[in-house]
This record gives C-alpha cells, structure tokens and sequence, in this order.
C-alpha cells in the first residue's frame, strides 16, 4: 500500500497545492489530471523522493519512507519528461543498461522490446531513432526491470496508436500482477477505475 497523507508543495515563496491525500492499493492506480502548473509532475517527483514536500508524509505498508528512502527507489520505475536514453547505446543496450543497474541482469530484455513493438530496432543505435521509437525505447524498462511501483509522467508522449495500445496493454499486464500506478495523463489508459486526483493552482 502506497499513501500521501497531507502533502504540501512549494516552489519558492510560492504553495502549489497542499493538504493532498492519495491511497494506491496493490493493482491500483491514480491519474493526476490538471492544468499546466499546477504541480503534476512535482507530485510524483515528491513520490519518487527526487523533490521534498514541505509538509506531509509518503508512507509504504504503513511506514513512513523517510526511514529508508533507498528502500523505496529500489521498488518503484520514475518516467519523466526525459527519456534517459543514450544515443550511442543501441536499442538494445540500452534496455540492457537498466537492466543491469537493477541487478535483473538480461533475462526480461527481448520481452521488453517485444512489449512495445521495437524487437526489429534492437540493433539500431539510438541517436537514428523517431521521437516515438525513442519513448518506446523509454518505456521498455518497466518491463526489462521490473518494480512494483510505476510514477509516469505523461507516458504516451510521443506515441502514436499503436504505441499507446502496447502501453496501454503492458500497464493492464502490471496491475494484474498486483503492481500500482500513478501516471500525469489526458490520455486513455484503461485507468478509468483509479483513484483521480484534481490538482488546482493555488
């Protein structure tokens, strides 16, 4: 069980939201939905400890994770903005690099690229790859190396369709498998049963 009971965010002199409440149960889900700005992708840079609250607590089976925050990074996959994917590095070895950094060695590699239609790439350097090839690329670690937890910051960028099917597919696969998921989407990802969260400018 992942909860936020009463997280504050401030940037600067500035309080973006505050007093904010969430429960994800194992195969559960939250969508955060809002205008620009109004604190998205703060929210799950303060789950994935890479942002400070200003007040409020993160707590994992009760226990607040504060008490081992390495802990809580080893269980759980950050996808922001940036892909994080080298372009000098192949396809493949770049799935293969996150892999290994999580000691789940290259036993789930071809079904990564398998999972998000890229099994024909996996020898193309990055740096020749389309935007939504690159996402793809991108997104195939939360198969390659598995967590429990997945915080997805508007994930389908970049993908087309088809791409957004395979995502959509590969989340249903993780919640059915007891994962959880909170995603900054406007898109349909077969979420429709999970808890939404309404972030407002203050």
């Amino acid at each position: 069980m992942f909860q936020g009971r009463g997280i504050v965010c401030e940037r600067g002199e500035r309080r973006i939201f505050s007093n904010l409440d969430f429960t994800i149960a194992p195969g559960g889900a939250a969508v955060l939905r809002g205008p620009n700005g109004c604190g998205k992708t703060s929210l799950l840079r303060i789950a994935a400890t890479l942002l400070r609250a200003a007040d409020g607590q993160l707590k994992w089976d009760g226990g607040d994770i504060s008490e081992d925050i390495e802990a809580h990074r080893a269980r759980l996959h950050f996808i922001g903005h940036q892909d994080a994917v080298k372009g000098a590095l192949t396809v493949r070895e770049n799935i293969a690099l996150w892999a290994n950094i999580r000691g789940d060695g290259e036993g789930r590699i071809d079904a990564a690229l398998a999972a998000f239609d890229i099994s024909h790439l996996g020898d193309t350097p990055a740096q020749y790859l389309s935007a939504g090839q690159h996402r793809r690329t991108a997104l195939a670690r939360l198969v390659a190396s598995p967590a429990i937890l997945w915080l997805l910051d508007e994930p389908t960028v970049s993908l087309d369709a088809d791409g957004t099917a395979c995502l959509q597919r590969v989340i249903a696969d993780h919640r059915a498998a007891r994962g959880m998921v909170m995603a900054a989407t406007h898109i349909e990802l077969g979420l429709d049963d999970a808890e939404l969260l309404r972030l407002k400018p203050q």
